[in-house]
């Protein structure tokens, strides 16, 4: 990718050749706190850096149709006197979002005029725009984020902005590194790592991204900057796969929305120093926007530097009829995912590592085209099309099952699973030899790779039109995913030396069951899906529909070795939905609805599913024995209100919901009895429900949010696991079989989350806020029995200022965990021998809990310039 300053001096390049008058900062669908100068009188108002937004209740929608609209070319080419306003006509038609939507009056509120600070109003009923439907219609849970609350929060990982402003939300850190955590909603994860049961559909601007193997989701690739407006929704299963719990559907900026240039320079704790850049320009009926962030950390642990590059860019065109673009998101990143320590090693050191190195490497191009057509006055017909390709390298080290042969102590040797023990070669046909040092001294690196290749194309039709008299929306639309994964493993023995390091001696082990492995994997998905919501009375909204799912999952050996890895699984299901509004009084209104998912298992899983022949590691494959498919069942009920009768700038919006998520056959990930590996299994079924609360309140200088979630995950089946390195096992490591019964917690899920935060504006230029984020303990992954103490709770607070030196430069400080608690948000248990062992004699490890540590005190400060 270009240097950061190379694309910065592009972007403001392009933007310069508009015209002097264009290069001011507007932006209606994006966010900052940053006030531009004043712009010409045929443009809209600069926003100002002023408290938060009135109660009247800006939007992200387009104006209503009654708005006073200038012609859209003369104002921009011309730079003459603006013609009169025109009289518009209230036909549906007008409705269509024209280009210029710029007020003939500037506002004069004394309240910030960037509209963007107001949630969205509407959310897409699919993963395609153009089914957009008024929140209070929607038959269940939508929560959302605006692109300033990302900018409020000054997080680089969206996944803390959705932790902070969903109820639902948590955020779980399994590797060590805030660029690749997990998104957790009701107890269903979006994860970026191979074996974590993906139960959320993740979209950007109508693409899932999903990624072709394990479903993954790589939240690392998406610019912060970039980001329009994220929702949240449950119950809707048009958004296709995975989306059990859900769908988070992710909007981008474009030039239509975004216009001028803003760089922000960042630097503070553990060698943090980051840049981005972002601009928009509009001319006529076509714009460009582009946003680039490049971000290096040191990494406050040992040996866990992060470098992310990442960029977002579209072309766009509009006009009354139709609208088109063209975007490309790209990223190249770097990340020391160093994962969970031992208690003991923590106790001794914080930053401690257990075992490394442990990297990934992470580079993606997606290029989509997306549009929509009206055809008729009420009939919009909208697409998207992509091409994404995704290459991965992982590097993991580890204690090595290998050890010296009985009869020759200077080579290695292996068990393998069908009990026979080989000498190991390497990819020479040379023997491979024993560490210096001997068996304690035996470590191995383990390092997989995929090319991912994956596109697909969507397409919907929305017809508005009213049925006797009433209003209604019906869409009909389906989709086709297709992906093809080239996956590779291999094991190179190495020697562990201080600090956990292990040093590689370059012999790749050629045979044994940490043999080579070189699959091929197709999937191809495709989908169906319709939904009409209907207005019986003008308080009354019903809503009904559904998705019929179909997945083809192929797996190909490549090396002719491992013919049970062949395999061939066809899914398929359909899942209805019901549900309605009611508007009880006027800003109160109760929804309720009914819903299934499904999620088809991911290569990964069918790969490694066979208890007798479990894998080695989650990247080691083995087998392709057949596993059923997840089936969720869900049912909501809540209220949201609305409140702004305090005054002509006071508002108060609060959410309360219930509900009540049933998973059949969910697949859960186990440890073999075989020390270090593991297999999946369906495990019966699983219950998510609980509530979700949330409150905010705007005034003129006030903004304070609180929102509470209860989520009680429970096993409703009873099965057997094997916990070999459970702490109630008496010899650790050794078969250990726990029986799981109904009540039981789910591992890894809190039941209790609350999250608050406030932004208080001390003078027009100067604000000051701060957050809180609170989560009840959680079961130890690994004791689905419930047989021990879980991981505890935990508290933190983290505060943030800003002060606008001028209407074009800003100042801003951002610190992180106030208090410097320490607590982990992910534990699981290892063998204590092995650790030992590693330990070189440093340690002797008695505990076998280990956690991925938080981060502690953190501070930044930085400059905004926008112009």
């Amino acid at each position: 990718m270009l240097p950061i300053y190379r694309l910065a001096a592009l972007a403001a390049a392009v933007l310069l050749t508009g015209g002097v008058d264009s290069v001011f900062a507007q932006q209606t669908g994006g966010s900052t706190d940053i006030a531009p100068t004043t712009p010409p009188a045929t443009t809209t108002q600069a926003p100002t850096t002023q408290p938060p937004p009135a109660a009247s209740g800006a939007t992200t929608t387009p104006p209503a149709a009654n708005t006073q609209l200038l012609p859209e070319v003369e104002v921009i080419q011309q730079q003459a006197k603006a013609p009169p306003p025109r009289k518009v006509r209230q036909t549906a038609k007008l409705k269509k979002a024209p280009v210029a939507l710029a007020p003939v009056t500037p506002p004069t509120a004394p309240v910030e005029k960037d509209f963007s600070v107001a949630e969205p109003t509407q959310v897409k009923m699919s993963p395609v725009g153009g089914s957009e439907l008024p929140i209070a219609k929607v038959p269940g849970s939508v929560g959302t984020v605006s692109s300033s609350d990302v900018t409020r929060s000054g997080a680089m990982a969206v996944q803390d902005v959705l932790q902070s402003r969903i109820p639902g939300v948590i955020v779980n850190d399994l590797q060590g590194n805030e660029f690749q955590t997990n998104v957790q909603f009701h107890g269903f994860d979006a994860s970026p790592l191979d074996g974590v049961p993906q139960g959320l559909a993740v979209y950007e601007n109508g693409v899932r991204i999903n990624e072709a193997f394990g479903d993954v989701v790589n939240w690392d690739f998406l610019p912060s900057i970039a980001i329009s407006d994220i929702a949240v929704m449950s119950n809707n299963p048009a958004f296709g796969l995975n989306a059990l719990g859900g769908s988070i559907s992710i909007s981008m900026k474009d030039g239509f929305n975004f216009q001028g240039v803003e760089t922000d320079i960042r630097g503070g704790s553990f060698g943090r120093i980051q840049g981005s850049v972002q601009a928009g320009q509009q001319v006529g009926n076509y714009a460009a926007y582009i946003a680039v962030e490049d971000i290096h950390d040191g990494g406050w642990r040992q040996f866990s530097p992060s470098d992310i590059r990442r960029t977002f860019a579209d072309i766009g065109f509009k006009n009354h009829d139709a609208e088109f673009h063209a975007n490309f998101t790209g990223a190249d990143n770097f990340v020391g995912a160093v994962t969970a320590s031992p208690v003991q090693l923590l106790d001794e050191s914080y930053s401690a590592v257990y075992t490394n190195p442990q990297t990934t490497q992470n580079d993606m191009a997606m290029g989509s085209v997306n549009g929509s057509v009206n055809v008729t006055d009420t009939f919009k017909v909208s697409g998207v099309s992509y091409y994404r390709r995704f290459n991965q390298h992982h590097v993991d080290a580890n204690g090595s099952e290998a050890a010296p042969c009985a009869g020759d102590t200077s080579v290695l040797c292996f068990d393998n699973l069908d009990g026979t023990t080989v000498q190991l070669v390497d990819q020479n046909g040379n023997s491979v030899l024993t560490p210096p040092g001997g068996d304690n001294y035996v470590g191995e690196i383990d390092r997989t790779s995929q090319q991912a290749e994956s596109y697909g194309a969507s397409l919907q039709g929305v017809q508005k039109a009213k049925i006797f008299g009433h209003t209604n929306q019906f869409l009909l639309g389906g989709s086709i995913d297709h992906g093809r994964v080239g996956y590779q493993t291999n094991a190179e023995i190495g020697s562990i030396g201080p600090n956990f390091t292990i040093t590689g001696d370059g012999q790749i082990v050629a045979n044994s069951d940490i043999a080579p492995v070189d699959i091929t994997t197709t999937n191809t998905y495709y989908g169906v899906f319709f939904s009409d919501t209907f207005d019986v009375t003008d308080r009354l909204s019903l809503t009904a529909g559904g998705r019929f799912n179909y997945a083809d999952i192929r797996l190909k050996d490549n090396t002719g070795l491992a013919p049970d890895l062949n395999g061939n699984n066809v899914y398929q299901r359909f899942n209805p939905m019901a549900g309605g509004t009611y508007q009880l009084l006027p800003g109160l209104s109760l929804y309720s609805g009914y819903s299934e998912a499904n999620r088809a298992p991911v290569a990964a899983e069918l790969a490694c599913a066979d208890p007798n022949n479990p894998c080695l590691i989650s990247s080691f494959l083995t087998s392709d024995p057949p596993l059923k498919q997840v089936v969720s069942r869900t049912a909501e009920a809540g209220l949201r209100g609305e409140i702004t009768s305090f005054g002509d700038h006071q508002k108060v919006t609060w959410t309360l919901g219930f509900f009540h998520a049933m998973n059949s056959d969910d697949i859960i990930n186990v440890a073999s009895s075989i020390a270090g590996r593991s297999y999946f299994q369906n495990a019966g079924n699983t219950l998510r429900e609980g509530l979700d609360a949330s409150i905010d309140y705007r005034n003129d200088r006030l903004y304070l949010f609180a929102n509470y979630n209860f989520t009680d995950a429970r096993f409703e089946s009873t099965f057997d696991v094997n916990s070999p390195n459970n702490p109630q096992n008496p010899s650790n490591g050794n078969d250990f079989i726990t029986t799981v019964h109904p009540g039981d917690r789910m591992p890894g899920i809190p039941q209790h989350r609350f999250k608050a935060g406030f932004d208080y504006w001390l003078t027009h230029q100067w604000k000051f806020g701060g957050d809180l984020t609170a989560a009840s303990d959680q079961i130890f992954f690994g004791d689905e029995a419930n047989l021990n103490k879980p991981l505890a709770g935990y508290g933190v607070v983290n505060l943030h200022t800003s002060y606008d030196v001028t209407q074009n430069v800003q100042l801003y400080a951002i610190v992180n965990n106030i208090f410097d608690h320490q607590y982990g948000t992910y534990g699981n248990y290892f063998t204590l021998d092995d650790a030992t062992a590693a330990s070189l004699g440093t340690i002797d490890f008695t505990d076998p809990r280990t956690i991925v540590p938080a981060t502690p005190l953190a501070a930044y400060g930085g400059m905004k310039v926008r112009f």
